[in-house]
């Protein structure tokens, strides 16, 4: 389908050397938005708002780091032959969001036993944050036009042509074709699973159990969205990098939650270990005054 279009700039200012791409601006949006949800139901919950923040100052940067480093080991080739510093220019594209799933894991298990929480806890509160972040930061994908699908026909043309402003429809056109949106498919998807993990917090679900959902719905929509995609990340021959974890997520989601449910009877709207130790304390000293 050929379409004349004007692609939006992907530079949002220009300050002398300093540029400031759309990219980055609209992840570390998505960020800051996810942090002051969680730090909201973290109080609400009456969870120490400090240790939220301090898992959060170790947990992003660690996970930036790891979602490069997980994308330039697959796309090492890429790397390699060229210059060896484009391999810390992330403001041009390159992140993978397993590679942030699994350093925000890390430290989320390491902080959890430094500092004596529960990690489930932990997981169960940040998990909305998190998908509604990745739901945000698939539009720094739109901005640098990348992240699409295929070719789209003449019929999705008209479809898409119907519903979809100009301003996506243009992006979407590289070199005079337009791709699937499929950043813009992905973070519908990603929307609707936040609204199920909120929906899930008024149940009182079983500690981890939103944290767990999370991973079983994103990884559903990633899997069938990464089929549509254009460049993928590969782990042996035809085999989508992106669609085997997913499968790897679901698999070990479902069967922590069916083993969970025999195991535990603690709650998400418990009382938190912090605060269990408070009272404690409290009782402490009160049997000592009398």
């Amino acid at each position: 389908m050929i379409y004349s279009a004007a692609p939006l700039d992907r530079v949002f200012l220009e300050l002398g050397p300093l540029t400031i791409y759309w990219y980055g601006l609209i992840i570390a949006f998505g960020a800051i938005l996810g942090v002051y949800l969680a730090t909201k139901e973290a109080d609400r919950l009456g969870l120490e708002k400090d240790i939220l923040i301090d898992f959060i100052v170790f947990a992003v940067p660690i996970a930036i780091i790891c979602a490069r480093i997980y994308y330039v080991i697959f796309e090492w080739e890429r790397y390699a032959g060229g210059r060896w510093w484009d391999v810390f220019a992330i403001w041009e594209g390159g992140i993978a969001i397993h590679g942030a799933i699994l350093g925000g894991v890390l430290t989320a298990i390491v902080f959890s036993r430094v500092r004596d929480i529960a990690f489930w806890q932990l997981a169960d509160i940040i998990a909305p944050s998190l998908i509604l972040g990745q739901a945000i930061g698939r539009w720094g994908n739109f901005m640098n036009q990348e992240a699409h699908g295929g070719p789209i026909t003449q019929t999705t043309y008209e479809s898409f042509h119907q519903y979809l402003p100009d301003f996506i429809m243009n992006q979407m056109t590289i070199d005079g074709i337009m791709y699937h949106p499929t950043f813009l498919y992905e973070s519908f998807w990603n929307i609707l699973v936040f609204i199920a993990l909120i929906l899930m917090r008024k149940y009182n679900p079983l500690r981890g159990e939103i944290f767990l959902s999370y991973a079983i719905f994103y990884s559903i929509g990633r899997y069938f969205i990464e089929g549509m995609r254009t460049d993928s990340l590969y782990v042996i021959g035809e085999i989508r990098t992106a669609q085997l974890i997913s499968i790897i997520l679901i698999v070990i989601s479902i069967i922590l939650i069916i083993y969970r449910r025999k195991t535990i009877t603690v709650r998400y709207n418990d009382v938190p270990i912090s605060e269990k130790k408070k009272i404690n304390t409290k009782k402490k000293k009160g049997k000592k005054n009398k």
